[in-house]
């Protein structure tokens, strides 16, 4: 799935489009939004009133992501490789654990 490359290389290419620190804090703040919101969607079928707010914070992470980029001035990774959808995710957690260089 990886295409034999590790998850620091996988980072390092998706911190190289991520430099812009505003960038970086859109994207501190929309990558937790879109994952939390996955997870509750995953629970609306069983908790009432949680879609709206799976929505919400879905759209939110995503405009952020994107304006983050708008900043930047590059693309989203994801538009060239899909799995840099993945990636957004541990590139925040090594973020918030100072992991990342």
């Amino acid at each position: 799935m990886f295409a034999g490359r590790s998850w620091e290389d996988w980072i390092r290419q998706y911190s190289q489009s991520h430099q812009n620190r505003w960038n970086q804090l859109t994207h501190s703040f929309g990558i937790p939004m879109i994952v939390l919101s996955l997870l509750l969607a995953l629970l609306s079928p069983f908790v009432t009133g949680l879609w709206p707010l799976a929505a919400g914070l879905f759209l939110l992470g995503w405009a952020l992501q994107f304006i983050g980029h708008a900043i930047e001035g590059k693309p989203p990774e994801f538009l060239s490789d899909w799995r840099f959808l993945l990636v957004g995710t541990r590139w925040w957690l090594a973020k918030v654990t100072g992991r990342l260089d």
